[in-house]
């Protein structure tokens, strides 16, 4: 179970740097969570999908280690594009706005990251964020 943290200074903290968050504006949230997740932190966006087809959340992991594993039932192959690792999952048990998830594994200045993206997202989106990610 991963242990909330008190805010985004709490995330900073752990990294021993600011978390680095996205650059580029995301769908409306409902709320945010902060927490540990191994020896990193994790942001995540749980979305407003009120409307039809918008996705349901968003989550960035950064830390100084890759984060742990998770297990993703029917996932396929990683894809590596332009430094990035992409692996998809169909989730066929999640609500629409959940389903599929897309994992997306980098490294950049010094840290591993992975945005876990749940949801109908388009795969631009998904690019603009990882770019935007400094």
């Amino acid at each position: 179970m991963h242990q909330p943290l008190e805010g985004i200074a709490a995330a900073d903290a752990r990294l021993g740097r600011p978390f680095p968050l996205p650059r580029v504006a995301l769908p409306l949230a409902r709320w945010v969570e902060v927490v540990e997740v191994g020896d990193g932190a994790e942001v995540a966006w749980n979305l407003d999908d009120s409307r039809p087809g918008t996705p349901g959340r968003l989550a960035l992991y950064a830390g100084r280690e890759p984060p742990p594993e998770r297990d993703l039932p029917g996932a396929g192959e990683r894809i590596v594009r332009d430094g990035v690792a992409w692996r998809r999952a169909p989730l066929p048990e999640a609500q629409p706005a959940l389903r599929p998830v897309r994992e997306l594994s980098w490294t950049a200045g010094g840290l591993h990251l992975r945005i876990t993206a749940q949801g109908p997202w388009e795969e631009a989106a998904l690019e603009a964020i990882v770019a935007s990610i400094t």
